[in-house]
């Protein structure tokens, strides 16, 4: 397999692009949660049937980088990446439109299979970025990434207090539209030529998973990680609706800037990765995660305790996140679209269970059955990677973390 290389070098400008495109097209699954209260009552939900419009999000997510991502080891990137921005703004005007519930699960699985297209700019930027930078690049492409996520909520939050619920998916998917132009004059062709089709693409993502002991232990991290994540913010907004905060659709959107301050935080990870410090961020971000659930438990009698927390589990999963996509776009250049496609297939299936442990959790017992959830995943986290990092120095895959 050979790349092109006749592309322009990768520009502050261009990576600022990079990463403001990667936030857009992942926000566009999660406008949803803050305004699960409020779609509830338009279409009559219960807590578990609004958890599941989140669900569907991050399966039809999943089903794209398992069955979309592959191909940009194939065919030309920047040609894939305006096409499927374009058709995940057709899912969420789909989703606006939608009269009942089922086409609005129709149209955020749509969406959610599409905007994998920033797990495509992800290796993208990692392959034209110089080396020895290429985790702090990774790190702001991937920084873009989580305040998309987290920013969607308050976008979300605001828009729907001046015109609905519907409001936010007509500007979302104008912003979509908007992007898909900006990319087409601004990113560079690219392409690399590979001799496997589409059905030795698929395999060759397995025979990978199975030969690289580095690649499972993260892509399990990272699943555990993002189930965690999805644990807090699914069931988040019913806790800010109810007493004591009865807060707004506009007030529980504020809360993603919350979440955002840890995301910043955490852009330094993808440096400390590039100087061979990727086993201590992992250690001291997977303990962090563990113990931001006391504070997020105490959060349902103080907000103060739940910003906190939030800050913590934030800064926690994105640095485990930046120091796992760092390590692994190591192995293998001409795979760095089926690498991220075997870790990021696993890190957003943790995202669909997470969503579920949730809604069921909070229907069940609350917020105190969201915390002890999200504890729970935690340690099994923690206690995966302690055996994990033994496992990886026997093979001598650790040598993945601390060499560039």
């Amino acid at each position: 397999m050979k790349k092109n290389t006749d592309h322009p070098s990768l520009s502050p400008a261009l990576i600022i692009i990079m990463a403001i495109a990667t936030g857009l097209s992942v926000a566009s699954n999660y406008y949803a949660q803050p305004l699960l209260d409020a779609i509830a009552r338009n279409y009559q939900l219960s807590v578990n049937q609004a958890g599941f419009i989140v669900t569907a999000a991050q399966l039809g997510y999943a089903c794209g980088l398992m069955f979309l991502v592959p191909l940009g080891d194939k065919f030309e990137r920047r040609s894939m990446i305006v096409i499927m921005t374009l058709l995940a703004a057709l899912g969420m005007l789909v989703t606006a439109a939608a009269p009942n519930l089922w086409l609005m699960i129709l149209g955020t699985a749509l969406t959610g299979l599409f905007s994998v297209v920033a797990q495509i700019l992800v290796p993208l930027a990692a392959t034209l970025a110089d080396p020895a930078k290429r985790g702090k690049v990774v790190g702001m492409i991937m920084s873009g990434l989580l305040l998309g996520i987290l920013l969607a909520r308050t976008v979300a939050g605001a828009l729907a207090s001046i015109g609905g619920w519907r409001t936010v998916y007509w500007f979302a998917s104008g912003a979509m539209i908007l992007m898909a132009l900006i990319l087409w004059r601004a990113l560079p062709r690219y392409k690399q030529y590979s001799d496997l089709n589409y059905g030795q693409l698929l395999r060759s993502i397995f025979s990978i998973y199975l030969s690289q002991p580095v690649l499972r232990t993260r892509a399990v991290q990272g699943c555990l990680s993002f189930a965690v994540f999805s644990n807090l913010w699914t069931s988040m907004a019913f806790l800010l609706a109810a007493p004591p905060y009865h807060y707004s659709e506009a007030h529980i959107g504020l809360f993603g800037l919350v979440g955002a301050a840890g995301a910043l935080a955490a852009s330094r990870a993808g440096q400390l990765a590039d100087r061979g410090k990727a086993m201590i961020t992992t250690r001291y971000g997977l303990v962090l995660l563990l113990l931001s659930w006391i504070a997020i438990w105490y959060g349902q009698y103080q907000v103060i305790a739940l910003v906190a927390g939030i800050i913590a589990l934030d800064l926690a999963v994105q640095g485990l996140h930046i120091t796992n996509q760092s390590v692994i776009y190591r192995r293998m250049p001409e795979a760095r679209n089926r690498l991220t496609a075997g870790y990021m297939t696993s890190y957003f299936l943790g995202g669909a269970l997470g969503s579920l442990i949730s809604a069921s959790a909070f229907q069940a017992a609350g917020w105190n059955g969201v915390c002890l959830a999200g504890g729970i995943l935690s340690l099994a986290n923690l206690c995966h990677w302690l055996y994990g990092q033994k496992w990886e120095s026997r093979t001598g895959s650790e040598e993945i973390s601390t060499k560039q």
